[in-house]
C-alpha cells in the first residue's frame, strides 16, 4: 500500500505554507534574521510542540512566523514545501498563505507574495509541481482588516486563485466576513472557508458557508456528518471537503477514518491533505498511510480520495481532465 500511495499522482488542496515551516528552517531563519524565539536548537523547538486543541496549536504557529522577515525567507519556505510535495508525487497544489500574520508584524504584502510567487514559478519549472495560491483571512481579526488585505491583493490578482478563512473559529462565524467574500467573488476569486473539527457552533457555520457565503469548498468539514440534511446538500452541490487526518488526530485525538469512509458512502467528496505538515510531522503520503493503518482503507478507496482532489480542485478543465486521465490509466493497470 505504501508503494501504491507513492505511485499515485496527487493534488493537495489544504496546506498552509506557514504550516510547512520545519523546525530546522525556523531556527536557521531566526538566527539569520536576529529574531529571538527562545529556543536553543531545532530539537528544542520540536520539544515545545504540545498541541491538544486549535488554540494551543495557533499560539506556537504564530510565534514561529516571526522568523520570516524577507522575500528570500518566503521563497525558501515555499520552495522547501514544493520539494516535499514532489517527493510525495504531488503534481498540483492549492496552498494557503496568511498575509495578516505577516503585515501585522510590519512585513509588507509585496514581500510575502513576491517570495511565494517566485518559488511557485521555480517549482513548476524545476520540480513539475503546478500550483495556484489561496489567500486566507484570519477570522480572529476584524472584517475591516480582511477587507483591507483583499484590497492589497488586487494588484496581484493574477497570482491568487481564491480566498479562504482560517484561524480561531470561536465566536468568529462566516457571516462576520460576508461583505469581504461578496467583494472577493465580484473580483473573480474562488471561495472556501475553514470549518474546523468540533468547534463551537460548527454545524451552523457550515450552513452559513453554503447559504450565505456560497462557498465552492469547505476546509475540514468533518462535523457535517452531524446533520443529514447538510450532508445531502454538500453532496448535491458536489462541494469538496478538505480533510486532514493526522492534523485531526493531534487536535481531536482521532484520525477520523470512520467519518471519511462515511462521507464516501454518502456520495460526498472528501479529499486528503496535510494541513500543517511540519508541525504534525506528516506530509500528504503519511496522511494516506494513516488511513490504511488506522482505518484499513483499500486501494479503491485511496484512489477515489485522490480522484476527488482533482475533481474539486480549481484547475482549468483541460488540466483537470489530463490528471484524471492519468489516474484512470493506473486504475485499469
Amino acid at each position: 500500500m505504501r508503494n501504491f500511495i507513492a505511485s499515485l499522482p496527487k493534488a493537495e488542496l489544504h496546506v498552509h505554507l506557514e504550516g510547512t515551516f520545519e523546525p530546522e528552517h525556523i531556527f536557521a531563519m531566526a538566527l539569520r534574521n536576529g529574531i529571538e524565539l527562545g529556543y536553543e536548537s531545532p530539537e528544542a523547538i520540536v520539544a515545545a510542540y504540545d498541541f491538544h486543541d486549535l488554540p494551543s496549536f495557533l499560539t506556537f504557529y504564530y510565534k514561529a512566523m516571526h522568523a520570516l522577515q524577507t522575500e528570500q525567507d518566503f521563497y525558501e519556505l515555499t520552495y522547501a514545501y514544493f520539494e516535499k510535495a514532489a517527493a510525495d508525487n504531488i503534481v498540483y497544489v492549492e496552498p494557503f498563505f496568511d498575509p495578516q500574520g505577516h503585515t501585522s508584524r510590519g512585513i509588507s504584502f509585496a514581500t510575502v507574495i513576491n517570495g511565494i510567487h517566485r518559488a511557485q514559478q521555480d517549482a513548476e519549472q524545476n520540480l513539475g509541481v503546478k500550483s495556484n495560491l489561496i489567500m486566507c483571512f484570519l477570522r480572529d481579526m476584524s472584517a475591516e482588516s480582511a477587507m483591507e488585505h483583499l484590497q492589497l491583493s488586487l494588484p496581484y490578482k493574477d497570482w491568487i486563485i481564491g480566498v479562504g478563512l482560517d484561524s480561531d473559529e470561536k465566536d468568529n462565524p462566516p457571516m462576520k466576513f460576508k461583505a469581504v467574500f461578496d467583494r472577493a467573488r465580484a473580483e473573480g476569486y474562488k471561495l472556501t472557508m475553514h470549518c474546523d473539527v468540533n468547534q463551537k457552533d460548527i454545524v451552523s457555520h457550515m450552513w452559513e458557508c453554503l447559504n450565505d457565503i456560497d462557498v465552492e469548498r469547505i476546509d475540514h468539514g468533518i462535523n457535517s456528518l452531524e446533520d443529514d440534511a447538510l450532508c445531502a446538500e454538500i453532496a448535491k452541490r458536489e462541494l469538496g471537503l478538505t480533510i486532514c487526518p493526522v492534523s485531526n488526530q493531534f487536535v481531536v485525538q482521532t484520525y477520523t477514518t470512520d467519518e471519511i469512509r462515511s462521507m464516501l458512502h454518502k456520495g460526498m467528496k472528501p479529499t486528503i491533505n496535510s494541513d500543517d505538515p511540519a508541525y504534525f510531522r506528516a506530509y500528504l503520503n503519511d496522511n494516506f498511510e494513516a488511513l490504511v493503518e488506522h482505518g484499513n482503507f483499500s486501494q479503491s478507496e485511496i484512489l477515489q480520495l485522490v480522484k476527488n482532489s482533482f475533481e474539486v480542485s480549481w484547475l482549468e478543465p483541460t488540466d483537470k481532465n489530463g490528471y484524471l486521465s492519468k489516474l484512470a490509466e493506473l486504475e485499469t493497470c
